[in-house]
């Protein structure tokens, strides 16, 4: 869970910057960015709340792949979108390394 730790700060705060404004922008032409955000919202709270504990995301991330066609990004979307897209993957991938 190490390099879960070290990639949950790295990319965090940008997620939590990006993924709001994404909905934003794109929810109208990209209804599933919603349930991404909503997924989003979800984790981010267990791993705040779990603290130096490892949360239990199996079910969030195994959802994740299943909206976002395992993180496949839009032709039509903006860098924001394909960052956030880029940067759950990353999490996903090291939350199951």
């Amino acid at each position: 869970m190490k390099k879960f730790n070290e990639v949950k700060e790295r990319n965090i705060e940008k997620l939590e910057q990006y993924v709001p404004v994404v909905a934003r922008v794109h929810g109208g032409s990209h209804p599933e960015f919603h349930h991404v955000r909503k997924l989003f919202d979800e984790i981010n709270e267990k791993m705040k709340s779990a603290g130096s504990e490892n949360p239990e995301l199996d079910n969030e991330f195994e959802e994740l792949r299943e909206i976002t066609d395992n993180y496949t990004v839009p032709g039509d979307v903006c860098e924001s979108y394909e960052a956030v897209y880029n940067m759950l993957g990353e999490l996903d991938k090291a939350y199951h390394a």
